[in-house]
């Protein structure tokens, strides 16, 4: 779990500075946590929202630091955390509250089966805000346009994930860091869609 993980352009060697863009592109994340606890207002899910994104942030950061194979799973795991709770605050705030419960395992379903499908670990949060774009829509709830925009930049910051190995000839740096921007943006979109200021 301690072996060194080169999976980015920026990357060439070992070194807490070897990402200097994709360590500092996490800030994002911590800007998106501050703003939403700010929103919160002493709403308990909106500061568990914030909190989950903090954590983002410091695992996030560790990772692209250290750049080892445990790292990159505590990074994968405050992600995967973050949509399992918003999947539940989903459920219980638009279809049933007694079944918000389902919200977690549901996602997470869907998660491994798309992964399994090949289409990694995002593929089911794309999916996911077409879903949720779609129940607000049919509620005639303004809000669906967030699930909707988001959904649309979470697609895109996933694509410049996915180019960050190809483009290394032309960008240097690659296109990661792009990927924490957009998903700091994403971030706080869905988390003042679910505190309705």
């Amino acid at each position: 779990m301690t072996d060194y993980v080169d999976g980015y352009c920026e990357r060439v060697a070992p070194g807490l500075w070897g990402e200097p863009l994709n360590s500092l592109s996490n800030l994002a994340f911590l800007v998106a946590a501050v703003l939403v606890w700010r929103l919160a207002k002493g709403d308990r899910s909106g500061r568990v929202l914030a909190g989950l994104i903090g954590l983002v942030f410091v695992a996030s950061s560790v990772f692209h630091l250290l750049a080892t194979r445990w790292a990159a799973v505590a990074d994968s795991v405050a992600v995967l955390v973050f949509m399992l709770v918003y999947a539940v605050l989903f459920v219980r705030e638009h279809l049933s509250r007694r079944w918000a419960w389902v919200g977690a395992p549901g996602f997470l379903v869907l998660t491994v089966g798309t992964a399994v499908l090949g289409g990694g670990l995002y593929l089911g949060a794309v999916i996911s805000f077409g879903v949720f774009a779609a129940v607000l829509a049919f509620e005639r709830d303004a809000h669906w346009t967030r699930f909707a925009v988001s959904g649309a930049v979470f697609a895109l910051s996933l694509s410049l994930r996915g180019l960050d190995r190809d483009v290394c000839d032309y960008v240097p740096a690659g296109t990661h860091f792009l990927w924490h921007l957009l998903n700091g943006l994403v971030l706080y979109l869905v988390s003042r869609a679910a505190l309705r200021p």
